[in-house]
Parts: C-alpha cells; sequence; structure tokens
C-alpha cells in the first residue's frame, strides 16, 4: 500500500515557511531560521487512496468555502471508525505555492489541546502530534490571514502504523478562499445540502471541566456556575450563533446574564427553520464529580431540512464569556447521519463587554466587537493568561451520540456494528449485566409517578446488595429509574393528546414590584381517534421582581431553573438562583437574596439501609520510612432518613516501607593513657567503642582510636641505670596484668554465639520484616554486667508493590 517511513528522509514537498507568526518569541523564530533545511520539507504522498471512501478528513468548522481574514476558524482531523492514525502534519499554504519561499505560509494555528498537538519543534508554523499514539481526532484554530492573500489551501499528512497518506486532492486538502469585501456581512456558510433520509434523534450531554484545580487563577469560588444550556437544530438559513460574526439580543443576554429567554424566544420565531429548541438546566456549582451530580444532556432530532445544531451556555460569572457549538453539521456525505461527535469547548468572547476577569465590573463595548475565541495573551490580568502564549486548558467537552433513527434511512454506505446497536431500543438490550459477584434482593415494585399531569416525570424502583463477593468488582446502582407521565397521558392511549414540554416562563411583565408572567406549549400530536385536545397550552401566574421601588433597591435577573432535587427518594430540597445586575442607586447594600430554597418530594423511600460506595484506593503509607500506617475510605450512599448504618466507613492497617537508614553511634572518648616510654619520647593513645554499627545505609562510623605526642624527662645516658629503670617498667605492667586478670575471673566477661540466619520475610509483596538473633554464650555472675543481654536485628524485605 506505501512506502516504509525513513527517518527525516521521506520523499518530501519543499516549503519555506514565515517566520513572524503571532506568538512565537524570538529564540523560537531564530530557532527555526537555523533548521531552514527540515521547515521546509512537509511529507509527500506515499500511500495509496481508496477510491469512494475516505478513512481520513479535514474539515473547518462550518465548512465555510470563504474566510473573513483574521477570523478564527477550527480546524478537525478525524478518522472514520475504525481507522485511526499515529501521527499527522498540518500546514496552509497560499494556492499555486509550492513553499520555496517565506510568503507561502498563510494564517496561523493556535494549539487547543497541548497533550494531543504541538507545534513542530523545528519549524514552529507547522502543527505535530505531542506524542505517537493511536487517536481518531485532533483540533486546532486557524487564524486567516490578512485582507489580499487570496486563496488558502490546508493540507495534511496522516501516519498510520508505517504508511504515509498525503493527498494533493481529496479529504485531506482544503481549499478555502478569501470572502470578497462586497460580500461583507454576508455569512461565509456555504449552501449546505444534505441527502440524508428520514429521521435522527441525538442526545447532547456537556460535561464542565472548569474548576478551581484545573484553572486556579483568580477562579471565583462562591459563584462559579454552567448558565442553562439553550440551542437547537437548524438549517441552514438559520444562524444562532458563529466566530467572525455579532451576537444577537439574544446571544448578549446568555453571554453576560446567563438568561436563555431572550435566545430562546430568537429560536422560536424562526419556527420553519428550527425542529426542536436543545434546553437543559444550569449547574451551581460549575463542577461536581459525576458520582454526586449527573452532567446535563438534552435530545434533539434533526431531519434533512434542519440537519445542523448549534448550542451555547455562559461560563459565570464572566464579562461574556461562553461556550458552545455552531451549526455542527450531523449529515454525512454519504447521505446517513453521524453516529458521534465528541468537541472540547475553550471560552469565546461574545464581543458584548470589555471586562478582563471573571468579576469585572458591567463595561459595555461600543461599538460591538464580533465574536472571537479567547486567548493566551488577550490581556495580562485575564485568568487564562499565559505570558509563552500557550494553549487555554480546556473548560468543558460535549457528546453528541445518535440514539434512534426513523422513517426509511438511504445512506449508500452500510451501517457498520456500532450504528446498529446504537439503534436499537432500550428494551432490546435488556440484558442484565450485573456481576456474577454481586448478589441483590429482586427489585421492589415501581413508585408512583412523580408526575401528576402530562409533564414529564420519574419513577423509581429498588434493590438491596446482599453481599459482595469480590471488591475488587463494583456492583451497579441499587436504584433504577424510568420516564413517566400522570394518569391518561400514556404515548397509547389513542385518545390522549401528546404535549411538548412548556416553554420557559415569559418575562415579569413589570421591572419593579409585581407582575405576571406566562408560559405556553403546543401540541405534538392530537388524539388517534379524532378528538379534541382539552389539556391547557397557556398558564399565567403572579411574579415579583425587585420587590422594592426605591433608589435602595436593586435591580435582578430573573430566577433561574430550579435544581434537581436533594434526595432521590422521598423528601428533600431544591434550590434556584438569580444574579445582580445592578446595585443600589443610592450606594446601600443590596438586600435581595439571591438563592431561594424550597422542598421537593421524590417517589416513596424502601428501606435499604446501608447503601455503600466501593472501598477508596489504600492511602500513602504515614512514613517514608520503616512501620506505618494507612487508610482507605468509603462513603454513605444511602439517605440518613433511610435508617441508621453501622458499617465501617473507614479502614487502618500497618505498612511497612524499606527501613530507616540507622547511623553509627560511639561511646565517649577514654581518657589519655601514659606515655609509652619512660623517658626521652613517646606517645599516648584513647579510644572509643561502637555501641551501634551502621545499618541500612547509615552514616559509617569515625575512627575510634587517637594517637598523640608525649615527652617525659630526658633519658640519662648511663646503661646501668636505664636498664634498671626498664626492668622496673616492666615489673609494674607484670603487676597490673596480673590484678586485672584477677578481675576477670571475679566478674566475667559477657560472651555471644554468632549471629542467627535471617528469618523469612513476613509478606510476600507489599513490605514484610526479617529478623535475625545473636544469643548470649556466657552471662555474667553478677549485676555490674547488666549490657549482656541477647541482641536483635530486622530489616525490610518484599518492599515490591502487590
Amino acid at each position: 500500500m506505501g512506502l516504509p517511513l525513513r527517518p527525516l528522509a521521506l520523499r518530501l514537498l519543499a516549503l519555506t515557511f514565515p517566520l513572524v507568526a503571532r506568538g512565537f518569541p524570538d529564540e523560537t523564530l531564530e530557532k527555526a531560521a537555523k533548521s531552514e533545511g527540515y521547515c521546509s520539507r512537509i511529507l509527500r504522498a506515499q500511500g495509496t487512496r481508496r477510491e469512494g471512501y475516505n478513512e481520513f478528513s479535514l474539515r473547518v468548522e462550518g465548512d465555510p468555502e470563504f474566510y473573513k481574514p483574521g477570523n478564527s476558524y477550527r480546524v478537525t482531523l478525524s478518522a472514520a471508525t475504525p481507522a485511526y492514525f499515529r501521527g499527522f502534519t498540518l500546514i496552509a499554504l497560499k494556492e499555486g505555492k509550492e513553499g520555496d519561499k517565506e510568503e507561502d505560509h498563510a494564517g496561523t494555528f493556535q494549539i487547543i489541546d497541548e497533550e494531543e498537538t504541538q507545534f513542530m519543534s523545528n519549524c514552529p508554523v507547522a502543527v505535530t502530534e505531542s506524542t505517537p499514539r493511536r487517536r481518531t481526532r485532533i483540533q486546532v484554530f486557524w487564524t486567516a490571514p490578512p485582507t489580499g492573500t487570496g486563496c488558502v489551501i490546508l493540507k495534511a499528512s496522516i501516519v498510520q502504523k508505517r504508511i504515509i497518506y498525503f493527498q494533493d486532492e481529496g479529504s485531506l486538502t482544503k481549499k478555502i478562499c478569501e470572502q470578497d469585501s462586497t460580500s461583507e456581512g454576508v455569512t461565509d456558510k456555504p449552501i449546505l445540502d444534505c441527502c440524508a433520509c428520514g429521521t435522527a434523534k441525538y442526545r447532547l450531554t456537556f460535561y464542565g471541566n472548569w474548576s478551581e484545580k484545573t484553572h486556579p487563577k483568580d477562579f471565583p469560588r462562591r459563584t462559579n456556575h454552567w448558565s442553562a444550556i439553550i440551542g437547537g437544530s437548524h438549517s441552514k438559513n438559520y444562524i444562532l450563533w458563529e466566530y467572525g460574526g455579532y451576537a444577537s439580543e439574544g446571544v448578549k443576554q446568555v453571554a453576560e446574564l446567563g438568561s436563555p429567554v431572550k435566545m430562546e424566544e430568537e429560536i422560536r420565531q424562526q419556527s420553519d427553520e428550527v425542529l426542536t429548541v436543545i434546553k437543559a438546566k444550569a449547574q451551581w456549582p460549575a463542577w461536581q464529580p459525576l458520582n454526586v451530580r449527573a452532567a446535563p444532556s438534552a435530545e434533539f432530532s434533526v431531519d434533512r431540512h434542519r440537519h445542523l445544531m448549534s448550542f451555547l451556555t455562559m461560563l459565570g460569572p464572566s464579562p461574556d464569556w461562553n461556550v458552545g457549538l455552531s451549526a455542527e453539521d450531523l449529515c454525512t456525505k454519504d447521505c446517513g447521519w453521524v453516529q458521534k461527535v465528541v468537541q472540547d469547548l475553550i471560552p469565546w468572547d461574545a464581543g458584548t463587554d470589555s471586562g478582563v476577569t471573571y468579576e469585572s465590573p458591567n463595561k459595555p463595548t461600543v461599538p460591538q466587537e464580533k465574536i472571537r475565541p479567547l486567548t493566551s495573551l488577550d490581556h495580562p490580568q485575564s485568568p487564562f493568561y499565559d505570558p509563552e502564549g500557550g494553549s487555554i486548558k480546556l473548560v468543558a467537552r460535549v457528546v453528541i451520540e445518535r440514539i434512534a433513527r426513523k422513517g426509511e434511512q438511504c445512506n449508500i454506505v452500510p451501517d457498520n456494528i456500532d450504528d446498529i446497536v446504537a439503534d436499537l431500543a432500550p428494551e432490546e438490550k435488556e440484558e442484565d449485566d450485573t456481576p456474577e459477584t454481586c448478589i441483590y434482593s429482586n427489585w421492589s415494585p415501581w413508585s408512583a409517578c412523580s408526575s401528576s399531569t402530562c409533564e414529564k416525570g420519574k419513577r423509581m424502583r429498588q434493590r438491596m446488595l446482599k453481599a459482595q463477593l469480590d471488591l475488587s468488582v463494583p456492583c451497579p446502582d441499587t436504584q433504577d429509574f424510568q420516564p413517566c407521565m400522570g394518569p391518561g397521558c400514556s404515548d397509547e392511549d389513542g385518545s390522549t393528546c401528546m404535549m411538548s414540554d412548556w416553554i420557559t416562563w415569559s418575562p415579569c411583565s413589570v421591572s419593579c414590584g409585581m407582575g405576571t408572567r406566562s408560559r405556553e406549549r403546543y401540541v405534538k400530536q392530537f388524539p388517534e381517534d379524532g378528538s379534541m385536545c382539552k389539556v391547557p397550552t397557556e398558564e399565567t401566574e403572579k411574579c415579583v421582581v425587585n420587590e422594592e421601588c426605591s433608589p435602595s433597591s436593586c435591580l435582578v435577573t430573573e430566577w433561574g431553573e430550579w435544581d434537581e432535587c436533594s434526595a432521590s427518594c422521598g423528601l428533600g430540597t431544591k434550590r434556584r438562583h438569580r444574579m445582580i445586575k445592578m446595585t443600589p442607586a443610592d450606594g446601600s447594600m443590596c438586600k435581595a437574596e439571591t438563592t431561594e430554597a424550597e422542598k421537593c418530594m421524590m417517589p416513596e423511600c424502601h428501606t435499604i439501609p446501608c447503601l455503600l460506595s466501593p472501598w477508596s484506593e489504600w492511602s500513602d503509607c504515614s512514613v517514608t520510612c520503616g512501620k506505618g500506617m494507612r487508610t482507605r475510605q468509603r462513603m454513605l450512599k444511602s439517605a440518613a432518613e433511610l435508617g441508621d448504618c453501622n458499617e465501617e466507613l473507614e479502614q487502618v492497617e500497618k505498612c511497612m516501607l524499606p527501613e530507616c537508614p540507622i547511623d553509627c553511634e560511639l561511646t565517649e572518648w577514654s581518657q589519655w593513657s601514659e606515655c609509652n616510654t619512660s623517658c626521652g619520647k613517646g606517645h599516648m593513645i584513647r579510644t572509643r567503642m561502637i555501641k551501634m554499627e551502621p545499618q541500612f545505609g547509615g552514616t559509617a562510623c569515625p575512627e575510634t582510636v587517637q594517637r598523640t605526642k608525649c615527652r617525659v624527662r630526658k633519658c640519662l645516658r648511663g646503661p646501668g641505670l636505664e636498664k634498671r629503670r626498664w626492668k622496673e617498667a616492666r615489673e609494674k605492667r607484670r603487676s597490673e596484668q596480673a590484678k586485672k586478670n584477677a578481675d576477670s575471673e571475679q566478674y566475667p566477661v559477657c560472651r555471644l554465639k554468632p549471629w542467627t540466619a535471617w528469618t523469612e520475610c513476613s509478606a510476600l509483596c507489599g513490605g514484610g520484616i526479617q529478623e535475625r538473633y545473636m544469643i548470649v554464650k556466657r552471662r555474667a555472675k553478677t549485676t555490674q554486667f547488666t549490657s549482656c543481654k541477647d541482641k536483635k536485628e530486622l530489616r525490610a524485605c518484599n518492599v515490591h508493590p502487590c
């Protein structure tokens, strides 16, 4: 299929890039200039393309045919299932240029995810992989070049195993031309035609990743949240928002206030161009673990005419920062429906407020600016600022999965197994996936529906975990939920009116004091028996906004949607929030409440004591060497009202790490001995004893004997006298030795047997102990030698993990 990859010696297309890309330091440019030989080459065709099917594709978000100079576009390189790629190279050239001059390079790239992509170390204007591994998709931003550049060719090369794909034509090459100045203000979205048949249903799931841990700079601890998600599935004739465009009033209210009301009103006004309004609840706080709070999700449908989807949500508090998707096309070129879309999101600026920090005071941007992605070089006070111009850490990820298709499908490419399985209805996949190691009671009966009307509610059933035979295998949940509606609202009831969800409440009729607000819904399906729908389609209720209408009152937003009930069954609480739009005119403190709570009732709880989470991993040992302790915990998942739980929630066990180093220990120095001569020059010595030998890498023992010079009286020259004195000294030494021997007989010294062999290790892994002993062979007969005892040594063994 292709030629083998030769290191840095591939047949490459000569290409010299300009070294003036924004955001690169001088030293990087200097390095690139020195490496011109490498930077002027790019992978040439090394693989055979299969006609009629493209494994790999290069796509610019929205598939524009034209670019606006200076605008930023998301560029995606992807592989179709089951294909993948290990490495890639991405470049942008002016049309017709071979790359042998600096000015042949067009626009600049911006890294989104540093773990996936990076600039080439020897050529910082080209993008490549951070690490070679299997991947199916990468994304970067590309900023279009200035006016007068003309058409630009985006090209990608793919490394799969040892085969290289590079196409001068086809799905790895994208041509995009400069928009004519005469068409300024007209969207650069191309005419998108979808050839798919039937309809497809999708689920959007939003995973926020904005927290103090991931984005610590100036993080707003008390008020961080994601606003309610608002969007829709729509046609090419209606654009909710786009990079390089201007924010509508609805987008502005989402961006600055987090209010989706105006945005939803704008979407519904385009009823012919919109198939489904996409809505999901706000998240307070912005991030919580998924085992505490499920990620918000919403379902929507698309058809041949309305096959695009867009949404946005505010990152709050912020001046006018949002995340979202714009005109994501879910129709494939093969007349089918996309199986799955995964997009990592960075924040973008709506161009309506000039604040630079999360909690900057209101500062309207006049005149209004275009929507653009935030960068790490926008302002030194920005929470995303990086003086080196690095990529902004991702703040969210959105996953769009196809969950069903309806009607006759006409895609010409056969479904793969993943497509077929994804479209199975839930009732067709009811196999019990409970592990054999988890022993449960039978399911309880279904509870009553939480909704007594035709609004969507849910019902619940429970079971008890009787035993978990293998703690390493997690057991599934003990609760099961199912959507439901009140009596007489079943889909199968032929006389039932199928109603839509209620549209969000309208704004209050007054800006201060008590007024009214309304909401409406529409008939989705009339009764099959031809009867009239008697279900109300409109509701009205009183509303209070800014109770006091005086200079000392503050202006607040309307209440947001209620959070989910805090309890999964029985009695709980739910909360809703609003924000302060303007402080009192007289400078006093705002006394309006920004959080409201009320009780909520979920289906009746069945008494199931002690629903516990799995044990956490063991903590690190409490010491860095020797013996210590380590702990692990688990959480009580069942509500307190379900009964007392006496199960332990924390366990403690001993742990053994390699022995701590033991330094050498010595006694004090003895007194200096007498001079070793009776006359003339000689020497004296002093000694000290080793009390503890060094062990386990401890400090070695220093010297135990010291010698110093001494001088006694001058020796006489007479040989007879000298000989006599020498005999006297010898007799004195013999007398002292005899006395010492007598003392030894009276007080025998301590004698020890040699060290025994080391015992077997007390553990096979995870850290154990070995011991050895030195037994007293002959003990002292008096209490004077109290130190004559058996000795014992310990050492660590089998410290490798289990």
